[in-house]
């Protein structure tokens, strides 16, 4: 009786053991999808992030893979949210995606003139009737058939290829091109071009390069080609010709405007530093008052940002620092005295002064700069603790402030605008090398 209760005994406990080998099965299989998951949302977060900060990527970029496996989704869902066209092939992809402010004067290609980005759009036209193949001493050549247009010359614009100067300019366009890859070098260098004398052998001072036609053909982020129109058609001004490019079809009903409205603030939080209320017109601030929460956490979650909601609007912040053209703060002089000026505007704010005496103008900021050369100057680059470079100093600095809507600039003068506040900073307090295991040239600021 014993052996038979033993050996029951011994069943029920290998069922035991059983039922819990397959709880723990279970929940071990839980625990892989669970990774897999959150593996899954921080890829497609990571693709999306590439995305919005290369719209035009070659399968060069090292999330290039990332974004075509998710391209699906990654299509769905910037068309549900931002209404913006994601095209993704074999060899490269691009986002269309379009600033919310046509005119905004603070984008554009880093160190472009209305010259530069002439020279960019007569090399790209080059390039769309070249061969699979061209020298940089050949794009120039055609591109100065370009150049000599009656229409252009009408405009001021000349461009002959025989200073320094102008084939410096026509190297930094090639080597843009070669940036957003656009062209690929197969051989030679730009810089012997710049410097050629008629008396060397042409042949030594060239560079050869593959056109990737794909990539050229996604230069242009328009709804409407500028070829469609006929001549007599065209619009006339950069702001009709730009909208007439851009326009895009709302319909008309109450949802249609709706989801324009959604879109549109959807596109200014993620290509914006941050949205301000009082920059909105009525419709869209009644909508963005009552909408902003629920954005604000589904395009943070997307995009692997952090949701700052305040009474002046909303900005989606980025901890990692990565997901901007412009870091603030930074490494360097010029990141060095943008600090000190956003922290001298944002006292104005922080006592609550009247509007009328937040304002202050260039002279003031050059002024602030010169005395605040005489503490922290010895951290400075040589060059600039040279008498007179304050006033250049300042402008650098107004110019990246003004970039992340920190500021507003008008013919009053320059106004601090609320996000400047986050940036506040308390004294420097310097320590030297051995104090606090930190170089003597660096300086530790405590936020207030």
């Amino acid at each position: 009786m014993s052996s038979v209760t033993e050996q029951h005994d011994g069943q029920a406990r290998r069922g035991d053991a059983g039922r819990s080998n397959g709880r723990a099965t279970r929940a071990e299989s839980q625990n892989i999808g669970l990774h897999q998951a959150r593996y899954v949302r921080e890829e497609f977060s990571t693709a999306l992030r590439a995305l919005l900060m290369t719209p035009l990527m070659t399968s060069a970029h090292p999330d290039f893979t990332s974004v075509r496996r998710h391209s699906e989704n990654l299509r769905e869902w910037l068309a549900r949210e931002t209404g913006w066209i994601l095209n993704v092939e074999r060899d490269c992809a691009r986002l269309f995606k379009r600033p919310s402010d046509l005119l905004d004067p603070t984008r554009g290609f880093p160190d472009y003139d209305r010259r530069r980005y002439i020279l960019f759009c007569l090399a790209c036209a080059v390039l769309e009737r070249a061969d699979p193949q061209i020298t940089l001493r050949i794009l120039g050549d055609r591109l100065l058939a370009f150049a000599a247009e009656p229409s252009l010359n009408a405009l001021g614009f000349s461009f002959t290829l025989q200073t320094h100067h102008e084939r410096r300019e026509l190297v930094a366009v090639c080597r843009h091109l070669l940036d957003i890859g656009v062209l690929v070098r197969v051989a030679g260098e730009e810089e012997g071009y710049v410097h050629h004398v008629s008396e060397t052998p042409e042949h030594l001072h060239d560079a050869l390069y593959d056109i990737q036609r794909r990539v050229l053909a996604g230069i242009l982020a328009a709804v409407r080609g500028p070829s469609t129109w006929a001549a007599e058609e065209a619009p006339q001004g950069i702001e009709q010709r730009l909208q007439a490019l851009t326009s895009e079809h709302v319909p008309d009903s109450d949802e249609g405007r709706r989801t324009a409205t959604r879109r549109d603030l959807s596109r200014r939080l993620l290509d914006d530093p941050v949205v301000y209320t009082d920059s909105l017109d009525s419709n869209t601030r009644a909508y963005f008052l009552n909408q902003r929460g629920a954005m604000g956490a589904r395009l943070s979650e997307a995009a692997g940002l952090i949701a700052e909601q305040r009474a002046e609007g909303l900005a989606l912040a980025d901890e990692t620092g990565a997901l901007t053209d412009l870091s603030m703060p930074a490494e360097g002089t010029e990141a060095h005295v943008t600090l000190l000026v956003a922290e001298h505007l944002a006292g104005a704010l922080r006592e609550g002064s009247k509007p009328e005496h937040q304002i202050l103008t260039e002279v003031d900021v050059t002024n602030f700069i010169e005395k605040a050369r005489e503490r922290y100057g010895r951290y400075w680059r040589k060059s600039a603790r040279e008498p007179g470079t304050q006033r250049e100093l300042a402008r650098i600095a107004l110019d990246r402030l003004r970039k992340l809507r920190l500021i507003s600039v008008s013919a009053n003068g320059v106004r601090p605008l609320p996000a400047i506040s986050r940036f506040a900073v308390g004294q420097a307090e310097i320590r030297e090398a051995g104090t606090s295991g930190k170089s003597a040239d660096r300086q530790n600021y405590d936020a207030q």
